[in-house]
């Protein structure tokens, strides 16, 4: 995901998001085996998961969800007939868990939130204020997605999304040592609350720190485990992995949530991404959680240039879904090789 508000200087700031599910999932997929999408009832990954849940997220629409337009918004997703739904928690307050919940109850779809990390919020190379804030920030995330239920809240939790400056082998060893400092409260909150943190690598042009799945795993170190891992978004591989799959199968166990797009930041198909193998790499890990599309609206100045959306991706965003959808439906259903009908 991204959040940028333009052109800074190297040392400046800028954001991301995060994600997690409540209800049942729609149209018989199912929701998470537990808490955590990655599986937990100590069974080996099984061959595929034809009933895979698949999911949006509102910036596909709008920015930001609030308490006035969650309601509109999420019925529309229901009707596009999705099973799930990522919710940007883009300022602290711009959600009650109240009235969520009660839109999430009338239309079943299980939620996930994401976090924004905008200017101002960094947990590296920045003033004791600033991470301050940014915990707290992030610890708000935390608490409406476990008053939801949802498992996950998913993001680039390391520095504004857009910030970027050169490091050499020592100084990124440092950044990561920081990084670790500034996380370990908010993950030690989300784990006292049931709820795993999914940390994002973004393309190198939204931040210079973590790019890669390796390098997450690298800056996470001996965080990583119930109450924290990666989140992997497909158009950010495309760009930083030479192969996605490979990636994916790397993050392995610490896999928590994935968001999905074309290569081009549209409706996934018809696209440059090696789909069939991206999903066996996730079934392989037995990655059980959602596939969430993840894509943004040209029509908001604000977040179609934190997204870089100089272009509509699509005749209408419910296109974008619509046509999204259908492929990933049909992504997941697809028998694999040597499978027999």
């Amino acid at each position: 995901m991204t959040q940028d508000v333009g052109p800074r200087p190297e040392t400046s700031a800028s954001t991301a998001p995060v994600t997690r599910p409540v209800g049942g999932a729609r149209d018989g997929g199912q929701p998470p085996t537990a808490r955590h999408p990655r599986r937990t009832d100590g069974q080996p990954p099984t061959a595929r998961h034809p009933r895979r849940a698949v999911g949006v997220n509102t910036w596909v629409w709008a920015s930001p969800l609030t308490d006035d337009t969650v309601g509109p918004l999420l019925r529309r997703v229901a009707d596009l007939g999705f099973d799930a739904v990522e919710l940007p928690l883009e300022n602290t307050g711009d959600l009650t868990a109240d009235v969520v919940a009660e839109v999430l109850a009338e239309t079943g779809l299980a939620p996930y939130v994401v976090g924004a990390m905008a200017p101002g919020r960094d947990l590296v190379a920045t003033d004791a204020v600033t991470v301050g804030s940014t915990r707290d920030y992030l610890s708000s995330c935390v608490d409406l997605a476990a008053a939801l239920g949802a498992p996950a809240v998913c993001g680039p939790f390391y520095a504004a999304t857009g910030r970027v400056w050169r490091m050499d082998a020592a100084e990124r060893a440092a950044a990561y040592r920081e990084l670790r400092e500034g996380l370990r409260p908010v993950m030690e909150h989300a784990g006292e609350r049931g709820v795993v943190l999914g940390v994002e690598p973004l393309n190198r042009y939204e931040t210079s720190l973590v790019n890669t799945v390796d390098q997450g795993l690298e800056a996470l170190g001996d965080l990583l485990g119930p109450a924290l891992g990666l989140a992997l978004d497909t158009y950010h591989l495309n760009i930083e992995e030479r192969s996605s799959a490979d990636a994916v199968r790397r993050a392995g166990e610490h896999l928590v949530h994935v968001q999905v797009c074309g290569s081009d930041r549209g409706a996934p198909g018809d696209d440059q991404t090696d789909w069939p193998a991206l999903l066996a790499a996730l079934d392989d890990v037995g990655y059980a959680g959602p596939l969430n599309l993840e894509s943004f609206t040209a029509d908001n100045a604000a977040i179609a240039t934190a997204a870089s959306i100089w272009r509509p991706l699509a005749p209408t965003q419910d296109d974008l879904a619509r046509d999204g959808l259908a492929f990933l439906r049909a992504l997941v259903a697809a028998p694999e090789e040597g499978d027999h009908a």
